[in-house]
């Protein structure tokens, strides 16, 4: 959309950052968004909130001089409104039309290409491990990683290529030496960082039951089976295979207080199981999740802190502002944890969301069986992770 060349509005326009815009909703301001994007990308990825009113009509609609009038009717005109596209040209025009008919508009700067940028680490203040622990948030997509700190030394989990320079620029800041860059499994939803952080001299570990899909870069990497363990100063990482999700699946167990589990467990929902094999392995596959959950999570203490590497609209932060939860608060409120195995297969089988966009190339990229440059990468990625096995949340039901 934002390729085409849009006329400059004659009048002056105001802009707002993502993280402006963020922050406003993250204070629970009303905010009304005008999206101009067509239908299609709306429906699949749009920024909602508790407070957010969003209204999507496609920029076509402004074209002509003389606009619709039922089009106008259905956009507030007694607040003000925040327009918003794909990268942020559209947006600008768009803003322009309406201001010349009396509306109370701006923009939002690059759109939602901007709005994927935003990449937050909040502390996880019930972490009682040594050092300190950061749970970083994409709020466009969903994503989770870990910042692990202890002593001079540091780890994160499950990093995202895009933002390499964030990882590097964190460590530097906390004064301490990024030790280690490590993979729960193959993402299908975002392409991982761990290969360009070895290119910065950072140690890469990836699950050793993941190198049969296909690795191709194995030999630059550290291999974790289960039970190895990685130390950051005081600080002990401990590799839990849980397959399921996918057949590499590996959960990470930090100073034993925060189970950091990828795809198989989120404070929401349980993993999606048909990434690797398709339908025709699904089954399989969540008979095997359903195994990893009993006797390698939900063995470890109800007090043990369970934090996915995604999160869905529908999941509730904790009062530290990170998506986490005991392992006990989980199974109290979600009854798929405590269903017999044929309960459970048939209730992760039944309502799947649709599977990533884009997911065969970027398990390709993350493979390392495709080559893709950074600016196509961070285009793979763009909209709803969609790794859980539920719609909506499995908590309290």
């Amino acid at each position: 959309m934002d390729d085409m060349d849009f006329p400059t509005p004659d009048v002056e326009i105001e802009s707002v950052t993502s993280d402006g815009l963020k922050a406003r909703i993250d204070a629970g301001e009303d905010v009304t968004l005008l999206d101009a994007r067509m239908e299609s990308d709306y429906e699949e990825w749009k920024i909602d909130g508790e407070h957010v009113e969003s209204v999507n009509v496609p920029y076509f609609h402004f074209l002509d001089e003389e606009i619709d009038d039922d089009v106008l009717a259905g956009i507030p005109d007694d607040r003000e409104v925040t327009v918003l596209c794909a990268k942020g040209g559209a947006s600008e025009f768009v803003a322009g039309s309406l201001k010349e008919r009396g509306y109370d508009v701006n923009h939002l700067e690059e759109g939602m290409n901007g709005w994927a940028r935003i990449y937050e680490a909040v502390e996880v203040e019930r972490y009682d491990g040594a050092g300190t622990l950061y749970q970083y948030q994409r709020p466009s997509s969903g994503c989770l990683g870990y910042l692990v700190v202890s002593g001079d030394e540091a780890a994160v989990i499950d990093p995202l290529r895009a933002f390499t320079d964030r990882y590097l620029e964190d460590a530097d800041d906390l004064g301490v030496d990024l030790k280690y860059a490590i993979d729960t499994h193959i993402h299908a939803d975002h392409i991982s960082g761990v290969r360009t952080l070895v290119e910065e001299d950072v140690e890469g570990v990836i699950p050793a039951a993941a190198v049969d899909r296909g690795v191709t870069y194995a030999d630059e990497m550290t291999l974790a089976a289960d039970g190895d363990e990685f130390e950051v100063g005081d600080a002990v990482i401990e590799t839990v295979s849980t397959p399921g999700h996918t057949s590499g699946m590996t959960s990470y167990l930090i100073d034993g207080e925060l189970l950091a589990t990828g795809d198989g467990l989120f404070v929401e929902s349980v993993a999606r199981p048909d990434l690797e094999e398709g339908d025709d392995g699904a089954e399989a596959a969540a008979k095997q999740l359903y195994e990893s959950l009993q006797e390698r999570v939900l063995s470890l203490p109800d007090d043990t802190l369970v934090g996915g590497a995604h999160y869905s609209d529908v999941a509730e932060p904790a009062a530290d502002g990170t998506y986490t939860a005991p392992i006990g608060q989980l199974e109290e409120e979600m009854a798929a944890l405590t269903m017999a195995e044929d309960e459970f297969v048939e209730l992760i089988l039944s309502d799947m969301p649709p599977r990533p966009a884009n997911y065969e190339d970027i398990i390709a990229t993350n493979l390392g069986q495709q080559k893709t440059g950074d600016q196509e990468a961070f285009e793979l990625e763009l909209g709803p992770n969609n790794c859980a096995a539920s719609q909506e949340s499995l908590a309290g039901d």
